[in-house]
């Protein structure tokens, strides 16, 4: 027995079985067969799940059954590599004890209907156009007594090649008399051998069993055949067992697993078909356990897409962070996912600018005459020097007019010298220092050449110094001092 049966919707699976074998060894038909199917792939598709679109395999390949490492979208997918997942069951079940051999497969009903009752060698006039079935074996006579009666004979349309050309009638009536009334010999009926004995009725002690045959060709007359169909006889098995055994039915089907991943248990039963003759209880167990075995939970692996690109820095200067995506393709339903769907890492981006810092202005000193116009001054000092291009640093001494009294408009000559002389060297004092190259009290050497990277990716340093190359004795500032930058270099991450 061979059959084909499509799944649907799917792209081109299906189930079936392939010349099943329904003969017993002594020649007669089995009495039950169970089967699991799992599904075949018919070649002609190339989707991977029940509802994948049409896409057609170019070239067609052969017909092959469906494994658990075929695709990890399949329905079907383990990636331990199990047995794959059984998705039907077909139950082949003999409902009557008919026939005779099974060395010669019958290809058709028509075969069947032959063995049954040779061809009429009447002249038939047919049309060639309409292809019937063989005519069945006659009927009885419709009556029972030796006055006419009628019995019938039908054969089946197959195919009518020609609609104009009409076909004959399906069935053919033919006159008759009752059992008894003709002169030949019409009342003898041929009956087929006598199949195979069936099993006992029990399995302990003495029951009854039986075996059948058919009427292969019925009498002529249209009489009943009286032959008998079916015989009985006693049979014993286990004529030893005990009064105290029971009869049991025949083992349920397996229960579905009590998991549906990993282990778990699954149960099948029976009942007792017959109670011990001495009257005692049945010790035969009726329920039987084992573990089953499911797939592994949540053993799906995540479908994933690719990486997403980095995201731009968290900051547009120094140390940030940046972020990369990606998503999760498979289904949320086929299992938990603990993959992560995001990566944060470290930036490094070119040191932010550093502006110059300073201390609040001073008291205003004093004014630097006695009388007439003369100034005063303030002053402020560098908390933190400019780095990495920021705001340089503004003036750390600022001058104003003063004038206390008019001089006396007659002073003596020795004494004016003297104050012009005092004034220039105050002068030639405050131009030196101005000359400081803005670091009051100083004079600063120039800045030496930037250092090498101390890395060559991922983010490193340079540096460079300005020295101090004349401090001058008269100066009141403290920030007269070597000079050192940083900044960052080779930022890209390795």
């Amino acid at each position: 027995m061979s059959f084909l049966t499509m799944m649907g919707p799917s792209p081109d699976w299906n189930v079936g079985l392939s010349a099943e074998d329904l003969c017993t060894k002594e020649c007669g038909w089995v009495q039950k067969v169970v089967q699991d199917l799992i599904p075949w792939d018919a070649g002609t598709d190339s989707g991977v799940t029940y509802e994948s679109p049409n896409k057609p395999t170019i070239p067609q390949e052969k017909i092959r059954p469906l494994t658990s490492l075929d695709h990890p979208q399949s329905p079907f997918y383990d990636p331990e590599g199990g047995s794959i997942t059984q998705v039907a069951r077909v139950v082949i079940e003999r409902i009557a004890r008919k026939g005779e051999q099974c060395n010669i497969v019958p290809d058709n009903v028509d075969d069947i209907v032959a063995d049954l009752a040779p061809e009429e060698k009447d002249e038939d006039d047919t049309p060639e156009t309409c292809i019937y079935s063989n005519w069945s074996p006659w009927s009885a006579c419709s009556s029972s007594t030796c006055d006419k009666g009628k019995r019938m004979r039908q054969r089946m349309l197959k195919a009518q090649l020609d609609l104009s050309v009409p076909c004959p009638d399906t069935q053919d009536f033919q006159p008759c008399t009752g059992p008894g009334c003709s002169d030949e010999d019409g009342s003898t009926c041929t009956m087929s051998e006598w199949i195979t004995w069936s099993p006992c009725s029990i399995s302990c002690g003495t029951g009854m069993r039986s075996r059948e045959r058919y009427v292969k060709q019925f009498p002529e007359d249209g009489s009943v055949c009286t032959l008998p169909t079916e015989e009985t006889e006693k049979c014993a098995v286990n004529e030893e067992c005990s009064p105290s055994s029971c009869l049991m039915t025949e083992w349920g089907e397996w229960d579905e697993c009590s998991a549906t991943c990993g282990m778990g248990v699954k149960k099948r039963h029976r009942m007792v078909k017959m109670s011990p003759a001495d009257g005692s209880m049945c010790k035969a167990e009726t329920s039987q356990a084992e573990k089953c075995m499911m797939p592994e939970c949540h053993t799906i692996p995540c479908l994933l897409s690719p990486w997403s690109e980095w995201s731009d820095c968290s900051v547009t200067c120094g140390k940030g962070m940046r972020t990369r995506q990606r998503m999760l393709k498979s289904l949320a339903e086929l299992g938990d996912c603990n993959e992560a769907l995001e990566q944060v890492e470290k930036c490094m981006l070119p040191e932010c600018p550093i502006d110059c810092e300073l201390t609040e202005w001073s008291q205003w000193s004093e004014c630097n005459k006695s009388c007439g116009k003369g100034h005063m001054i303030r002053t402020r000092t560098i908390q933190m020097e400019p780095q990495f291009g920021g705001a340089p640093c503004p003036e750390t001494v600022q001058r104003k007019k003063c004038r206390i009294r008019k001089c006396l408009r007659n002073p003596s000559i020795q004494k004016l010298r003297w104050r012009e002389a005092r004034e220039s060297r105050r002068s030639e004092q405050l131009r030196e220092e101005s000359d400081g190259d803005q670091f009051p009290g100083c004079r600063m050497r120039p800045w030496t050449a930037w250092s090498e990277c101390t890395k060559l990716c991922g983010g490193g340093i340079q540096e460079r110094y300005m020295t101090v190359k004349k401090r001058f004795k008269s100066s009141q500032f403290t920030s007269c001092k070597d000079k050192k930058e940083i900044r960052a270099c080779h930022v890209h991450p390795c």
